[in-house]
């Protein structure tokens, strides 16, 4: 169960070798979590993970999750709720693409969807309704700032991260009341430079905030918000000549 803080003491990472998951857990960790299942792709970079959380504290688990395969998500995830109740699932998983490349090679667009969207959508609703059912919970969804208007220079990446934005938003409607709390987080680009740019570091410090608020949508930084609202409402032929 959550300690006195409403911060979960179990959490599960979809995307288990996330650096934005990983700084979350850590962060989390030092906060009384005790129990944290990474999810993803076996390899010895999510070993390395859970063993770096186990130097913490932590009691950290590895499974075998891929976005990939949504006839798996209810079967995996299943076995770690069996396990016991979890407080937080963390949906951190998901690839930029490449857009030059991308745009030329329509199936490689559509793996950047595949993962993006229709892995997070199907992980997202097993996740939500396991939650529903134990009766509590947080599910935290890695969006981006991209995805209010996405740019010349991503938009398979942005339009994919609309698509989940706009879906996570719908879900926490659908959960409002049932006692699972839904948020949406929209990081800027990490490990860029800039004004607006941010770090895993502060996407977890965020998170926290985010689940002590009990809040609904977190940009981070949050000067983000002023902005991208802005670029929403910019005619078109404007944005197209900004250096974005």
């Amino acid at each position: 169960m959550k300690d006195a803080f409403g911060l979960p003491q179990s959490l599960l990472v979809l995307g288990g070798t996330s650096e934005i998951a990983l700084a979350t857990a850590r962060r989390l960790i030092a906060r009384r979590a005790r129990t944290v299942w990474l999810a993803g792709r076996p390899s010895p970079a999510l070993e390395q993970a859970a063993e770096s959380l186990r130097a913490l504290g932590a009691d950290a688990r590895t499974v075998d999750f891929d976005a990939l395969d949504p006839e798996s998500h209810e079967t995996v995830l299943g076995k770690v709720f069996a396990e016991g109740d979890v407080d937080l699932v963390l949906l951190a998983f998901g690839i930029p693409g490449d857009q030059a490349h991308d745009e030329r090679d329509p199936l490689r667009a559509v793996q950047v969807a595949r993962t993006n969207y229709t892995g997070a959508v199907c992980a997202g609703l097993v996740a939500a309704r396991a939650l529903q059912t134990q009766g509590h919970g947080s599910l935290v969804v890695l969006s981006a700032a991209t995805g209010e208007r996405p740019r010349r220079a991503d938009f398979i990446y942005g339009s994919s991260k609309a698509g989940l934005d706009t879906f996570t938003q719908g879900l926490g409607d659908a959960l409002h009341g049932t006692g699972v709390h839904v948020m949406v987080v929209r990081p800027g680009h990490v490990h860029a430079e800039g004004p607006l740019t941010t770090t895993p570091e502060a996407v977890a410090t965020a998170i926290e905030l985010g689940l002590r608020r009990r809040s609904e949508v977190v940009w981070v930084p949050g000067a983000l918000r002023l902005v991208m609202s802005a670029l929403r409402h910019t005619p078109r032929a404007l944005f197209r000549r900004l250096p974005i």
